[in-house]
Formats: structure tokens, C-alpha cells, sequence
């Protein structure tokens, strides 16, 4: 059955500001970076193009001009910790907007994003939400990707982080963020957000990198990726599961 995005009703949570109606609440991007020179730019400029109230671009100490670019994009630059969890929860303690969306900076959002993530929120019980995928590649790769994502998300309706995840503030400030974790940080707090209420998949799509499925294999980077899940749902140390990846990314590249 093909998911469509939640049908369009008010669904305050508990202790937002009356104030605060969905329909008209602000959207706030937080984009975290790291060496990220070659693509900050069009994901800040999707950011806008898809109506954020603001754009945050939270780095994690960039070597290369990252934070001079964003700056001159009039993106808000928040300086954090490295480790995308802890960027992005420096990225939301700077945000103003009603609603967070959290993007990878080799994303782009479509064009009505905020809009879109506006309506979803209204939608009873919806508590977060993701968009659908479509990979930056050509012909076998790009149909095998968006064909996989497809069937996960239908199988287990556990969206990634790299699908542009966005949630209430006041949700995300009840639920204590992102756990302090160095991977499976965008896993974790989806499997807390669905024990709180339904996650919406939009059907409209970011576009997203497929540069390390290129770099490593359709193959090799699908069966890592779901090793990383497994150990992590087993209890594997986080940071084992880290640094076995970098090995595996390391020797594919």
C-alpha cells in the first residue's frame, strides 16, 4: 500500500504555547556539517527555496571553508561538539521555529518543504515525520535505492535521517534530543518518537547522495549498513559499531 502524507487536521501537543497553530508555525533547518564546502550551499538554498524560517548549519569543526560559505548564505553557524547528534542538538537549542527539520548537508528539500511539514504535523497523533527518498544516481543504482527504500518503509515504517527528519520543538525538547551517540543517533530517536505517536512519510522526497554507495557498492553498503542496525538493536557498543564502519568505508574508498 502506498503511504501518502497524514490528511490535513489541528493536533496540538500538550504544553506547546497556545499560540502556536501548526499551520502557521516556523520552521527552523538545522544542517550539521563537517567538510562540507561542496554541497553547504545548495542544501542552505533548498532550505529557503522550501520555506525554512531560518537555517542553522551546525558544525562540527570544518577544516575547510564550511562555515565562512554558510555564513554568506545568511545561515545561522552554530559551532558544536563533532558527531552529528551533538551538532544537531547544538543546532536546535539556536532555533527559534515551532517545528525542527534536520538535514544532512548533501540533501536537497523540495520546494514546498515547509509546507509540507506544516500539514503533516496537524495530522492526528502524528508526533514526527520524514519525507520519501530519491538517490542522486543514474539508472540501476538509483532505481535498486529508491526500490529498497520503498520496501523498508513500507516493511517497518522506520524512515533515516538522510529522508530529512522533523518533529515539533516542544517534542523534541520532551524527549531530551538526540542521544549522545557516534551512530545510529537518527534510528534511536525515531524508535523513541513512534512509542509517542505515528510518524508520517511524505511522499514527496528529498534528493540525497548516493556518493558512498558508489564509493563502496550497492552490495557492500546495504549489508554494512544493516550489520550496523542489527549490532546496534543487540547492544553492541556504539562505538565499536563507529569505528568497524569507518574500517569498512575506509577499505571500500
Amino acid at each position: 500500500m502506498k503511504r501518502r502524507a497524514p490528511v490535513i487536521r489541528s493536533d496540538r501537543t500538550r504544553g506547546e504555547r497556545p499560540d502556536a497553530d501548526p499551520g502557521a508555525a516556523r520552521v527552523s533547518v538545522v544542517i550539521p556539517t563537517l567538510d562540507e564546502e561542496e554541497h553547504v550551499v545548495a542544501a542552505i538554498r533548498s532550505a529557503r527555496e522550501g520555506g525554512a524560517h531560518e537555517v542553522l548549519v551546525a558544525d562540527g569543526g570544518s577544516r575547510d571553508t564550511t562555515r565562512e560559505i554558510a555564513r554568506g548564505e545568511g545561515a545561522v553557524v552554530v559551532e558544536a561538539p563533532r558527531g552529528r547528534a551533538r551538532q544537531m542538538n547544538a543546532g536546535a537549542d539556536r532555533a527559534s521555529g515551532e517545528i525542527l527539520l534536520f538535514v544532512h548537508a548533501d540533501t536537497l528539500l523540495p520546494p514546498t518543504a515547509a509546507d509540507l511539514v506544516r500539514s503533516a504535523l496537524e495530522a492526528p497523533r502524528v508526533v514526527a515525520g520524514a519525507f520519501s527518498y530519491r538517490p542522486a544516481a543514474e539508472g540501476l543504482l538509483r532505481l535498486a535505492l529508491s526500490t529498497g527504500v520503498r520496501v523498508r518503509l513500507r516493511l517497518t515504517g522506520h524512515p533515516y535521517g538522510d529522508q530529512g527528519l522533523f518533529l515539533r520543538r516542544v517534542t523534541f525538547r520532551a524527549i531530551g534530543g538526540f542521544a549522545d551517540l557516534p551512530v545510529m543517533e537518527d534510528w534511536e530517536i525515531v524508535a523513541r518518537l513512534r512509542r509517542l505517536g505515528r510518524i508520517a512519510i511524505l511522499e514527496e522526497p528529498v534528493l540525497t547522495s548516493a556518493k558512498s554507495f558508489v564509493d563502496n557498492g550497492l552490495l557492500r553498503s546495504t549489508l554494512v549498513n544493516a550489520a550496523v542496525i542489527s549490532g546496534f538493536r543487540l547492544g553492541v557498543d556504539p562505538a565499536r559499531l563507529a569505528a568497524w564502519r569507518r574500517r569498512i568505508a575506509r577499505r571500500g574508498g
